[in-house]
Formats: structure tokens, sequence, C-alpha cells
């Protein structure tokens, strides 16, 4: 080989060396795509489907729970600037007599909503449930109509058929055994009694397509090996049934509990809270400290209390139903 061909092999070997060390601008574009690509597919993309609930979440619910925990440090009346009041509002809450009124109110609906309204709902759903029952549909639809009713319409209703002098209540029972005309709404004792029953007729049937929904998915074998080892009605009922609609139950408990908690329409509706304040509910309190007396910091601070009750409690039924572990 000549001078001249080693020195122009020599050349090309050299630019080969430098083109493959000193790759082109557009290759470091493509395996920095690459790359990016790989990791939104490995790591970042399952955040970017999930962000737009976090984002939402913190708009609609941290933002103003910060906003009411806040609010209850203050005193405000809905113009001008609060005034920082520290934990005075919550101190003045402990020695309020109509906020421990509304409290032991709510309390009692919490308790009719878990052990009235959920047991019924439950046993109608078994009713529904029966093989051979006729009309089941129509049952289904007739429970379900109070759901979809407006409480003021509801309200209107029973106002009508609850009122002392010209109720249908009194009026059939006066008509039927000769009783005197009671005063429904008016007592305190039998206040409660009405709402507690309108709260039940208004929220059992939605209860009821819960647990319906979840009767129909208890395998029938478990049936079939009960009847086998002899298991009458009520055995099979608790040793099958109940165990196989524990999930949806604990699920309708919490929200029932919740949902009673916040309770609003029916003491504002057919009590305004009366007589006295004998019916008064925690939501109606705050709705009362708010934009009746304008004391929206003092209203927030008892938002604020019902908030970690219903929270607290919760919790406790979470951990004592099993809710989010593995069964």
């Amino acid at each position: 080989m000549t001078t001249s061909e080693s020195s122009t092999a020599l050349q090309a070997s050299t630019r080969a060396r430098s083109v493959s060390a000193d790759p082109s601008p557009n290759s470091h574009r493509t395996s920095v795509h690459g790359r990016r690509s790989r990791a939104l597919r490995g790591g970042a993309a399952p955040y970017a489907f999930i962000a737009p609930f976090y984002v939402l979440y913190v708009f609609f619910m941290i933002i103003p729970i910060m906003a009411a925990i806040y609010l209850s440090l203050t005193e405000w009346v809905g113009l001008g600037s609060p005034e920082f009041v520290g934990l005075r509002n919550y101190t003045d809450l402990t020695t309020d007599s109509s906020f421990g009124t509304a409290l032991t109110n709510s309390l009692i609906y919490m308790l009719v909503a878990v052990l009235v309204v959920v047991p019924c709902a439950l046993l109608i759903a078994q009713a529904l449930n029966t093989k051979g029952l006729r009309f089941r549909d129509m049952f289904r639809v007739a429970y379900f109509v109070p759901m979809v009713l407006s409480p003021i319409v509801i309200a209107l209703i029973y106002s009508l058929v609850l009122d002392r002098d010209y109720g249908l209540l009194n009026a059939s029972l006066n008509a039927l055994f000769g009783l005197p005309h009671v005063d429904w709404l008016g007592d305190p004792t039998l206040a409660k009694g009405a709402i507690g029953f309108v709260l039940l007729w208004r929220t059992v049937g939605y209860l009821t397509i819960f647990f319906l929904a979840a009767l129909q998915n208890v395998p029938s074998e478990q049936y079939e090996a009960a009847a086998l080892d002899g298991a009458g009605r009520i055995r099979t009922f608790f040793a099958v049934t109940i165990p196989g609609i524990k999930p949806i139950s604990a699920f309708v408990i919490v929200t029932s509990f919740i949902s009673a908690a916040q309770l609003f329409d029916e003491p504002y509706l057919l009590t305004q809270g009366g007589p006295g304040e004998a019916t008064i509910s925690v939501a109606m309190f705050i709705y009362r400290a708010a934009f009746e007396r304008q004391q929206f910091g003092y209203a927030a601070a008892a938002g604020v209390v019902l908030f970690a009750i219903v929270f607290a409690v919760s919790q406790g039924l979470n951990r004592l139903l099993g809710i989010g572990r593995d069964s």
C-alpha cells in the first residue's frame, strides 16, 4: 500500500470515529424524546390521569376546609375584614345551650338513621328479593319515589297530614277511634318522632336499592348449602345473608350516619326547629348563626365541630365494620 493510500484510509477512519462520538442534533433530540416517552409511560402517566381529581379535591374540599377553620378563629359579619379572636368561638360553643340542644337532636337523628332506617331498608329489600314475588318492579319504584321528590313537597304533604286541627292523621284517628286531636308538630317529643318518621319515609327506599343489589349478588350455592344443613330462614339470614352483604351494609351505615348528621330540610321545613328549639339540628343551628344573626365565625366554628365529630365517628365505623380491608 502506498503512502497516499494509507493517509486516505487514516483520514476516513478518523472521520468515522468523530461522527460516532459526536452525534447530530437530530439524533440527540430523538434520544431525549425517547427517554421522556419512556418516563411518561413508566411513571408520570398514572399521575397525569388522576391529576384532575386531585385538583378538584384541593379546590372544592381542602381549600374550603382550611377557609372554614380560619373563619372559625375570627369574628365576621359578612362585610369588611374578619377580626381574629382565636379560640373564643369554640369556648362560647361549650357554654351555648342552643348548640348543646342541636348536638343532642342531631345525635337522635343519627341513631334513628342507623338503628331504624337501615334495618327497615334491609327487611324491605329481603322481602322484595323473595322468589316468585309479583309486581316486584312496581314495588321498587314505589319505594324509591320519595327520594326523587323535593323536600319542600315532602314537607308540604306532611304538614297537611300532621296538622293539629285539619290534619289527615288526626281526622282519621278521630273518625275511627274517637281520639282527640294531637299536636304532632307542637309537642317536643312528638315533633322529634314526626321528623324521624319523615326521615324514614324519605330515605328507606333509596337504601333499599343498595341492599337489594347486594342480596342479588349473594351466591345461591350458599343458600343451598344452608338448606342442606337444616338451617331455617332466621339462621340462614344471619349466617349467610348478613355476611354476604357486609360490604354494602357498612357503606349504607356510614353514609346514613353522615347524611343524618347534616340533616336540615325536615326540621327547618316542618317545625322551623320548634317548638322552641326542640327539633333544631346542628345544620340548622349553623344556618341561624350565619344567615339570621350574621355570626359567620361562630357558625364556622360549629361547622368545624360537626365536621370533626362526623369524621371521627366515621373513621371509627370504618374500622369497626372493616371498610377498606381485605376480607
